[in-house]
């Protein structure tokens, strides 16, 4: 096993700083696992190790980014030579690329792993290849790539003893990302209709483009019912929060009003008792007393207060005067008076 130094920023991915330490150890781990592999014996010592990864790099992403981490830190010093093939060689063997050569060229030269970049590099590495550039090791993954009329066009590159194999990347790939965008093709496009492309830098005809526009329409329509529905379910949640919140401030207040109602007017309530001191207070008011057993003497009773009504407090007027003084004074006397003085 060979004694890997670990210099982050160098050998591995910018790290996220929550994640700092545990991924250093991870990776860490992976390259001494990795350095056991190497099918040469031993690496040069008085020297960086050249070491050359080679590929298509189309549509750069991280399965390629770790591909060249990974042959970055296969030894404490390395120097990493990344081949990229040109646009006809790639285009004759494994088919028609999204970016050109000139694009993926740019791409590769700006991973941080790379050290030299190598253009319009051979399909098939020929001793003289390896010979021009100094290779010490070829670093690729494992699986053998046949290519070329060769079952394994690394084949010869193991039984040399310059292979160095990394690990494959699961769940990405330049073909995954194409994939993607055949597989949703419709929403890319209507995406960039709206971005500004024109329908004949997209290869779409003028019904397509009509259609697209139509549905990105109803799916707008679509988007302001959604959001309608999910606002009439949050104010219909908040007034059925409050009607169980009026509810039950309802049951209180009518548990409160009930209990209030038979404390008044209950069998045993409030307004009975009152009605039972006023029955005894009126029986008590209208009954006579009782009278004593010996009644008191004349001399002993008090005696009773006399008692006037207002209207009797004026003085009364003198009585007339008898009828025998009225006829002297020349009144006349009535029949009924003679017969009074007659009796």
């Amino acid at each position: 096993m060979f004694n890997v130094t670990f210099r982050i920023g160098i050998h591995s991915p910018s790290p996220f700083l929550c994640f700092l330490f545990s991924s250093q150890n991870q990776i860490l781990s992976l390259l001494c696992v990795m350095s056991t592999n190497i099918y040469a014996s031993s690496p040069p010592a008085d020297r960086p190790v050249r070491v050359y990864a080679d590929g298509i790099f189309d549509v750069f992403h991280s399965g390629h980014a770790r591909a060249l981490m990974q042959a970055k830190g296969l030894f404490p010093n390395t120097h990493l030579i990344v081949g990229v093939c040109s646009d006809d060689l790639t285009h004759k063997y494994k088919g028609f690329t999204v970016m050109n050569e000139d694009e993926r060229y740019d791409a590769v030269s700006h991973c941080r792993y790379v050290d030299e970049v190598v253009r319009n590099a051979p399909w098939t590495l020929t001793p003289e290849f390896l010979a021009k550039h100094r290779i010490d090791f070829v670093a690729h993954d494992d699986i053998p790539y046949s290519s070329a009329g060769s079952d394994d066009v690394y084949k010869h590159i193991k039984e040399a003893g310059m292979f160095a194999p990394t690990q494959r990347t699961e769940g990405i790939s330049t073909s995954d990302i194409i994939t993607r965008i055949v597989r949703d093709y419709d929403v890319y496009v209507r995406r960039n209709l709206q971005r500004g492309y024109t329908a004949k830098e997209l290869n779409v005809s003028f019904i397509n483009e009509k259609k697209y526009h139509l549905q990105e329409r109803v799916d707008k329509v679509k988007r302001k019912v959604r959001d309608v529905e999910e606002k009439s379910k949050e104010f219909v949640q908040k007034v059925e929060e409050k009607s169980i919140d009026l509810i039950q401030k309802w049951e209180e207040k009518s548990r409160e009003f009930i209990g209030n109602f038979l404390q008044m007017f209950g069998p045993e309530g409030a307004l009975k008792h009152m009605l039972k001191e006023g029955k005894g207070r009126m029986l008590q008011a209208i009954s006579p007393r009782q009278s004593p057993n010996s009644s008191p003497t004349r001399e002993e009773r008090s005696p009773s207060p006399t008692f006037r009504l207002p209207f009797f407090t004026k003085t009364s007027p003198p009585p007339s005067p008898p009828p025998h003084h009225s006829a002297a004074r020349g009144y006349p006397i009535s029949e009924d008076d003679d017969e009074d003085d007659e009796d």
